[in-house]
């Protein structure tokens, strides 16, 4: 596996789409400062999904889009793509080439993909990391890399071997389960608590249950009293029905016999406006057509006139202006010629005379400089002469102090080198003390180094400790902060869309929802708001006058309708209104459920799946509450009066509805709400004591740190005075090196000295000789020299008066030019006028025949148009006589429609009254109506049967069963009979007549909770179980990792530092926990501490932690930035080594400057920036190039 190939589009300074094709082995990035190099680095870890944007060298992620030039504009979005050989399969994805991308657009979007499909930051890390490269990057080590590792804690350092290891994605997934662990231990806790809880309700159910019966036989009574009187009044409302609707037959015939007469008043008057409408287009045209005929009159009156006035101006010839002939325009053309030649011949002769001046001042200058040049050479010759004479007196000068401070610096030179040996002498013996003392320092750091690193662990622990309890704090915030949300969704989801709102906040009286008083079983929410029907949106109120006063409000308001449940009053307790019928389809729905042999949990009788209100077993009496309706059809079939399904589908004997769900129901969302909002005050005692563990973590980390940090200082006091005692033998070994050096250079300075001396007493003596053999006597050379001048003075003269005659000539020239050029043309340009002047005359013509003939058309056009003008007068006369006419008869037809619409509105007013009369009667009727539904909602509500059924079994014309016999109906006698054993049931007290049911309820719940309980238990020892192979399969990975990088470092350390040791050291027996600290003695030194050595031994060493984790745990690939910027050529030599070791594992990308570094490489990538702002590349591959070098 290695990268194949990186293209860029818009990212920093590469600002249109560039690819590097990478090579296996060695790939060597090269160019200027600034060129753009190390963007190539972020690029690679950018798209590898870096999400700090100051790892990429930038203030915010934007930056990374390209920012535009002077000629170029800013970009909107910045690209990258990797694409990776994955033949070797090293990737865990069915792909030989892998391609990963990453795209930020400058409005903040984000987005990744693989292979064109668009994934999450997650996918390509969990990608990445099974192949050794995770979020800590440590495949690319950018600039500053080095420092960062040298920097680190040794916390830090191990999670850059954890992240070799792979190991990495192992631990996220302990922490998962660990987080799962946590939260299953409450939920744990909290299903404990709720199965003690149970426990402690079923001895109270149980005394319920017994009372419960009692009541039973007095609740039928109630029941069969409320039964015949509610058919006794839908039998009078039936009969007051029946009357309104004969009465309404009778004023419908007479509305159709006035219906009769409006049709036919209707069809006269339709007859007139069908007349009308035919005659209003006639005189419309006729309209029309007087108003185009008067217009025309009008153009054509105009176009008479205009005819007119055109002739006479045409009529009328124009003045022509008095101007100069062509023949007058010719003869003065003839004579500017003759005026030109003569000119033209004077210009000739200044020619010549010019040319003549010309010659004479050249022939003057040419003498003038060839004495010039004779004065020159004379000068340059006595110049020489005594220039030599000069030279040779100052190199005899220079020669004698030369051999002076010869003389005068060797005597120097051997003072100097009898003062170095002295000193010598003297660094020698300090250095050896200053040794002795930093053995002695060194061996009393060993105790304060194990305290330190027993005081790092435990602050590991803290660290880890404190980051624990701040993930549960953060886990309860979020649980908290969810929990409260949903409640407060659930809650406004249960605000009524109807006046419910408006009566409740406005109406004394209404207690609240009657939702909010039930208690309603798991999972039967929406049957149970199905089987109440809109009584489930009901408010409550404290008596009968309260509601009915809340009816009022809303119908006043006309603001819909409200449904109302009345609280019952004492002594009218809502048991005691169950009688014999709601017994009776209590015991058939019992009786079904018996006998179909149903499972748990898939049925259940209405009344004991819901409780909480008084009076809700009317509406509930023989309804069973299935799982679907499938088991809905079985029960129908074996009994029960009415099954409701978990759908909300409602299914009974003889009828049935059901179908979608627009919303969720109202009473599951009230038990959502509840049980959020106990989950969010959970969630807030959780994080009450999340905050006082994170509260207490704080507080010892702080101390630990305070201790750590004491000893911190306590070893960097040890270590700046090691670093202080080091230094000042540095500085010691300088100075004795210093001297010695000084000591053979003076004496290597004696013996140069001595044979310079020798050889400048030579050169003096010789120079001396020179001088005394030269002649000096410049004379007869002044004497020619003064000659020439002369002679030149007397040619000069002669110069001057060539040169002003020649001025003289070129000003007669001159003159006579500017004359030539003034005349010239003018004669041209008179013969072009006068044939302007014909033409113009010749066109005056043409144009004067041309009116005459305009006068002549503009006369004709005049006498056509007033013969047309009479024509058109007289046409629109008569137009103007037949719409007179026509509006006339419009008149009579208009009266005539009038009256026919006048009888029509007689005839619709007696219909609206009789109209009138049936909407009253259909109001009454209406009402009627109403009052019989309401008679029936509350026969189906309280006692589950139909109006008709009811009248047919209670009404007022069937005897009354009694103990003696039967007796006719009575109205006073049942309400008697009615009050009386709702007093009897009132002495029993409170029932609940579903005692029975919840007990055997809560009893399977409580079942169904330990069960759940034993559950949870396994799956946590199972969570355990995980945790602990986690931590085995990652102790064992990290030991074998921390074992291989030891040996590699060991190697790595050796090559780059000859001689020398490294080794790396756990600060803590606990592999997954423990830091890791590197220890390095260079050649030569006794000193392991980090701090203590050199800036470039430093980085060597940091190279060699890395190198080692390249070695031990090979990643595909490596990216390095100018990380041997600072190494000198042996270093640089050695590093190359490692290079070509790391080569035969991994694929590496360098970016250097170094040129032996290019000289390794397999491939170079050039990096320019031609254009100002914007990167370019180049690439070679070098073992093209090698076979033609070796040629």
């Amino acid at each position: 596996m290695h990268l194949k190939q990186l293209t860029l589009r818009g990212f920093k300074s590469f600002a249109t789409a560039t690819t590097l094709t990478f090579e296996p082995g060695i790939n060597c990035v090269v160019g200027p400062n600034g060129s753009g190099k190390s963007n190539v680095v972020d690029a690679l870890a950018w798209v590898m999904g870096e999400q700090v944007a100051k790892t990429l060298r930038g203030g915010s992620m934007a930056d990374v889009i390209f920012a535009g030039t002077a000629n170029r504009p800013a970009l909107g979005r910045a690209e990258v793509s990797l694409t990776i050989d994955n033949s070797d399969g090293a990737l865990p994805i069915s792909y030989t080439e892998v391609t990963i991308s990453r795209t930020l657009f400058r409005s903040g979007g984000s987005e990744y993909a693989i292979n064109g499909s668009p994934v999450r930051l997650l996918d390509i890390q969990e990608l990445l990391s099974d192949t050794g490269m995770g979020r800590e990057m440590h495949v690319i080590v950018g600039q500053g890399r080095l420092d960062a590792v040298l920097q680190a804690t040794p916390e830090e350092r191990r999670s850059f071997i954890e992240e070799a290891a792979g190991v990495l994605k192992h631990r996220r997934r302990k922490e998962k389960a660990l987080r799962k662990l946590e939260s299953m231990t409450g939920n744990l806790n909290r299903l404990s608590d709720l199965t003690a809880e149970l426990r402690r309700q079923l001895g109270p159910l149980a005394r319920q249950a017994q009372a419960a019966r009692s009541a039973q036989v007095i609740q039928a009574e109630v029941r069969d009293a409320q039964a015949r009187l509610l058919a006794d009044d839908i039998a009078q409302v039936q009969a007051r029905l029946s009357a309104a609707v004969e009465d309404e037959s009778r004023l419908r015939a007479e509305r159709e016999t006035l219906a009769a007469q409006r049709s036919a008043v209707r069809d006269e008057v339709a007859k007139l406006e069908e007349q009308r409408a035919k005659a209003n287009p006639v005189i419309a045209d006729l309209t029309e057509s007087w108003q185009r005929l008067s217009t025309q009159a009008e153009r054509f009156t105009s176009l008479v006139s205009l005819a007119g006035e055109r002739a006479r101006a045409l009529s009328v010839q124009p003045e022509s202006q008095r101007r100069e002939s062509p023949e007058e325009l010719r003869s003065r053309a003839a004579s500017i010629r003759a005026d030109e030649t003569d000119l033209q011949h004077a210009k000739e002769r200044a020619e010549h005379a010019l040319q003549e001046a010309v010659d004479r001042r050249a022939k003057a200058e040419d003498v003038e400089r060839e004495l010039d040049r004779e004065i020159s050479a004379l000068s340059r010759a006595i110049a020489d002469r005594r220039e030599d004479a000069a030279r040779l007196s100052g190199r005899i000068v220079t020669a004698a102090s030369r051999v002076e401070s010869l003389t005068e610096e060797k005597d120097r030179v051997e003072s100097a080198r009898q003062s170095a040996l002295e000193r010598e002498a003297d660094a020698q013996a300090k250095v050896a003390a200053a040794e002795e003392a930093i053995v002695a320092h060194d061996g009393g750091n060993d105790e304060l180094s194990k305290d330190y690193e027993e005081l790092a662990g435990m602050l590991a622990a803290a660290k880890q400790a404190l980051a624990e309890a701040r993930d549960e704090q953060s886990e309860a915030r979020g649980r908290r902060d969810i929990s409260q949300t949903r409640a407060e969704t659930l809650m406004l989801s249960l605000e009524p869309e109807d006046g419910s709102a408006g009566v409740l906040d406005s109406v004394p009286g209404i207690t609240g929802w009657l939702r909010e008083s039930l208690d309603v079983a798991e999972g039967w929410e929406a049957a149970a708001e199905a089987a109440l029907g809109d009584t489930a949106k009901a408010l409550t109120a404290e008596d009968v006058d309260a509601a009915i006063a809340a009816i009022r409000h809303v119908r006043d308001g006309e603001s819909g309708r409200v449904v109302i449940a009345v609280r019952t009053t004492a002594g009218q307790g809502a048991d005691q209104t169950v009688g014999a019928s709601d017994r009776t389809l209590d015991d058939a729905a019992r009786a079904a459920l018996a006998s179909v042999g149903i499972d748990e949990g898939d049925a259940v009788l209405a009344s004991d799946a819901v409780t909480g209100w008084p009076g809700l077993d009317r509406a509930l009496a023989g309804t069973i509450l299935a799982a679907d309706l499938t088991l809905a059809g079985r029960l129908v079939a074996a009994g029960a009066p009415r099954v409701v399904t978990r759908d909300g589908d409602s299914i009974g004997p003889d009828a049935a509805s059901g179908g979608a769900v627009a919303e969720a129901s109202i009473l599951a969302r009230q038990a959502a709400a509840r049980a959020a909002r106990a989950e969010a005050e959970t969630a807030v005692k959780d994080l009450a004591a999340a905050g006082v563990r994170v509260a207490k973590s704080q507080a010892d980390l702080d101390d630990i740190e305070g201790r750590a940090a004491a000893a911190r200082a306590e070893m960097h006091a040890r270590d700046s005075q090691l670093a202080a005692s080091t230094a000042e033998l540095g500085v010691l070994r300088q100075s004795l090196t210093a001297a010695r050096a000084e000591v053979e250079r003076n004496t290597a300075r004696l013996e140069k000295i001595a044979l310079e001396l020798a050889s400048r007493r030579e050169e003096l003596a010789s120079l001396e000789a020179d001088q005394k053999a030269q002649d000096t006597d410049p004379k007869e050379l002044e004497e020619r020299l003064a000659h020439a001048q002369e002679r030149k003075t007397a040619r000069h003269a002669e110069t001057v008066a060539a040169r002003s005659g020649e001025t003289e000539g070129r000003l007669a020239l001159r003159i006579a030019q500017e004359r030539v050029s003034v005349i010239s043309g003018k004669a041209d340009a008179l013969e072009r006028h006068a044939r302007a002047e014909e033409a113009r005359l010749i066109e005056e013509q043409r144009r004067q025949t041309r009116r005459a003939h305009h006068a002549r058309i503009a006369l004709q056009v005049a006498e056509l148009a007033g013969r047309t003008l009479e024509r058109v007068e007289s046409a629109r006369d008569t137009a103007a006589r037949l719409r007179r006419e026509a509006e006339s008869g419009r008149a009579d037809r208009d009266a005539a429609l009038i009256e026919a619409r006048r009888r029509l509105d007689e005839v619709d007013a007696r219909i609206a009254e009789v109209d009138d009369a049936v909407n009253r009667r259909d109001v009454a009727r209406a009402e009627q109506r109403i009052r019989l539904d309401q008679l029936e909602e509350r026969a189906r509500a309280d006692l589950s049967m139909g109006a008709d059924e009811l009248v047919a079994e209670f009404g007022p014309l069937v005897d009354v069963p009694t103990d003696e016999g039967s007796v006719p109906y009575v109205r006073e006698e049942q309400q008697k009979r009615l009050d009386q054993a709702q007093k009897k049931l009132a002495r029993l007290g409170r029932i609940n007549p579903l005692a029975l049911e919840e007990h055997a309820a809560l009893e399977e719940r409580h079942t169904y909770l330990s069960d759940q309980l034993d559950d949870l238990r396994r799956s946590k020892a199972d969570l355990i179980q995980i945790v602990a192979d986690i931590d085995e399969r990652v102790q064992s990975v990290l030991t074998d990792a921390y074992r291989d990088v030891q040996e590699a470092f060991v190697h790595v350390f050796s090559t780059l530092f000859p001689g020398g040791e490294g080794r790396l050291v756990l600060t803590g027996d606990d592999p997954l926990t423990a830091g890791l600290e590197i220890e390095a003695r260079p050649p030569g030194k006794r000193v392991k501490r980090l701090s203590l050595l050199s800036g470039g031994e430093r980085s060597l060493t940091a190279l060699a932690f890395l190198v080692a984790i390249f070695k031990a745990r090979p990643s595909p690939f490596y990216v390095l930035d100018e990380v041997e910027a600072a190494l000198d050529d042996i270093n640089l030599g050695r590093m190359l080594t490692m290079f070509k070791e790391l080569q035969d594992s991994s694929q590496l990308i360098v970016i250097t400057h170094q040129k032996r570094t290019m000289e390794i490489a397999d491939t170079i990538y050039g990096v320019a920036m031609r254009e100002h702002g914007v990167s370019t590349v180049i690439s070679q591959r070098l073992k093209d190039l090698r076979p033609n070098e070796a040629v």
